[in-house]
């Protein structure tokens, strides 16, 4: 009896150190076997702790719901300098691929691009590229990190001069399509991103500035439009990057066109697609469809086209009549006038 209660519990031991040694490999990869061997005990160790949440691999078939979102000029400038590791940048991936899904995707609807940047810029697609989902989420799953430097500064001035324009894409500034740049970073820019950022919202690009980990909160915030409540995104780690989606959901579909920028003078109007300018009252708006002008009041002169010879003689009498009356009323004020003087030296 004694010896069967020592092999049970010796290989109750036994089990455990194998759950243990299984969770060990497939958390560090600490292993020099089969790859298969690896795999399959990552997956051994995370349907064993329901907590964990699975794997996620970037499926470019794979679409989820998405809402309808206004027409936009997206570009997503992405960090892969050398203190991204090759498993956070597929994270960095996914979360492009989420966004796409999220976003209604066409030639005019909403179009995207992706600025790779280190120490260097890579231009990984243009807005004019692809026009559909699978194609993008193909492009995405093809990005390799570059592994050098962080020039957040340049990444941001090549965005703006190379992906913001129409050679590569980008609508006519009389279509009034909103240009939104995502910037996704996990340190300190290695060069000046204030001046850069100032510009390119100058010139009507909203950007979002979302930090990751070790992420320079202050860099963060000059490069970001104002409010900046509604542009600073930051998360603990790229693990959970992904949870972003929903919230960058919920502004760009419900975006407001006005609210994003516009050149109206006077009053904004969303129309759902864009927007459309509108005059104060008292005003007109101009052929450029954007500045208003005080409206002029004409006087409006209406030339009697009788000139028979009864009028005239009717305006000759009446006008002699009127001096007859002058006349007559000079005289009176004069005798009034004299009246009063004279009993003034009684």
């Amino acid at each position: 009896m004694m010896m069967m209660k020592m092999k049970t519990s010796l290989w109750s031991l036994l089990c455990c150190s194998s759950l243990l040694l299984a969770d060990v490999l497939a958390t560090y990869h600490l292993t020099s076997g089969d790859p298969q061997q690896l795999i399959a005990a990552q997956s051994f160790a995370q349907t064993r702790d329901n907590g964990r949440p699975p794997f996620r691999t970037l499926n470019p078939a794979k679409t989820d719901s998405q809402c309808r979102s206004l027409p936009l000029d997206l570009v997503f400038i992405i960090d892969s300098s050398r203190s991204v590791r090759p498993g956070e940048f597929e994270k960095v991936k996914i979360f492009l691929a989420d966004m796409v899904d999220t976003l209604d995707v066409g030639s005019e609807a909403t179009r995207v691009a992706v600025v790779n940047y280190a120490s260097t810029v890579k231009l990984e697609f243009l807005l004019k590229d692809h026009f559909n989902k699978l194609d993008m989420k193909k492009a995405i799953s093809r990005i390799e990190p570059l592994a050098a430097g962080t020039m957040t500064g340049l990444a941001i001035k090549t965005a703006v001069n190379e992906a913001f324009t129409e050679q590569s894409g980008a609508r006519p500034r009389s279509r009034n399509i909103s240009k939104v740049a995502i910037i996704v970073t996990d340190g300190r820019p290695q060069d000046q991103v204030q001046e850069v950022s100032a510009a390119a919202r100058a010139s009507g690009i909203e950007i979002y500035a979302v930090g990751v980990d070790r992420a320079d909160m202050r860099s963060l915030q000059l490069m970001a439009s104002i409010p900046l409540d509604d542009h600073v995104f930051y998360v603990e780690t790229y693990g959970v990057i992904e949870k972003l989606t929903s919230k960058f959901r919920e502004t760009l579909c419900g975006l407001d066109p006005c609210a994003m920028g516009h050149n109206c003078e006077h009053i904004c109007v969303n129309s759902h697609a864009s927007y459309n300018c509108k005059c104060r009252n008292g005003y007109i708006l101009n052929v450029d469809k954007r500045t208003c002008s005080l409206k002029q009041v004409m006087a409006l002169v209406v030339e009697d086209p009788c000139k028979c010879e009864a009028r005239l003689a009717f305006q000759k009498q009446m006008q002699a009549a009127v001096q007859q009356l002058t006349s007559k009323l000079a005289d009176v004020s004069g005798r009034i006038e004299h009246l009063e003087n004279m009993v003034g030296r009684a």
